[in-house]
């Protein structure tokens, strides 16, 4: 079984981490990536609302800034984590490799859209994007929106990709990796996890818009799941190796 060892130049980075270090001349620390990139979409959340009056759509703005900014560190955090511990190539391979994480990223945003502009006005009451940006819709605050909430479906599916691999990798060759590297992958499991739990701070700002509410909270409630499924299992592998069971 090929194995990726500690420090090893593989496809180990995700697209966000390569974007960040693709700036040239620019050299960012994980504090800095994640700060820039927290104040600049702050900065726009707030910076369109005192333009256009949108101060009603502050709190969901900031709510879904808060989520892009935690998926960043989720990224960031299981790179280096994964990248520091000896696990079989085949899942940094799949993990990193085939990008599937922006496949299901575009996959959530598609239907997200689908559903802002053609379901949800269907619907008989007022509609998820009216309650949230206020009317008339401004070009400038609707576009910004989009951008926000294609990160925050982006990380969405990272963690989904996160999760439903680390779960493989678990299944697979969890007996036979070292404790320490174990212990690792299950820090980085119970960050997977983490990560959804944050993502239910959006759940208040789409109560009442079933299809939305319950799509989140499924979500959350699945990564939980699998994720910690994957925990459970490592767990029991330590336990077994040290004699416990």
């Amino acid at each position: 079984m090929r194995r990726v060892s500690p420090g090893e130049t593989t496809y180990d980075r995700w697209v966000y981490e390569s974007i960040v270090d693709a700036i040239p001349g620019v050299e960012f620390s994980r504090a800095q990536a994640l700060a820039i990139q927290l104040v600049l979409f702050e900065v726009g959340v707030l910076g369109l609302a005192a333009v256009f009056d949108a101060w009603a759509a502050v709190p969901a703005g900031t709510a879904a800034v808060v989520v892009v900014s935690s998926g960043s560190a989720l990224m960031l955090t299981l790179g280096r984590r994964i990248r520091d511990v000896d696990v079989p190539r085949v899942y940094t391979d799949v993990l990193f490799g085939t990008q599937i994480e922006i496949v299901l990223g575009v996959f959530s945003f598609v239907g997200l859209i689908t559903y802002l502009f053609v379901v949800d006005p269907q619907t008989v009451g007022s509609s998820l994007l009216g309650d949230l940006l206020g009317r008339p819709y401004r070009a400038p605050v609707v576009a910004f929106t989009l951008v926000v909430l294609f990160d925050v479906c982006y990380r969405i599916g990272t963690g989904w990709w996160a999760s439903i691999v680390g779960l493989w990798r678990t299944v697979m060759y969890g007996r036979d990796l070292a404790t320490e590297s174990r212990s690792a992958l299950l820090r980085a499991d119970l960050v997977t996890i983490g990560f959804a739990w944050v993502q239910t701070i959006m759940l208040p700002f789409v109560a009442g818009h079933d299809l939305i509410f319950f799509a989140v909270a499924g979500h959350v409630l699945a990564v939980t799941l699998v994720s910690g499924a994957s925990v459970l299992l490592l767990s029991r592998h330590n336990r077994a190796d040290s004699g416990l069971l």
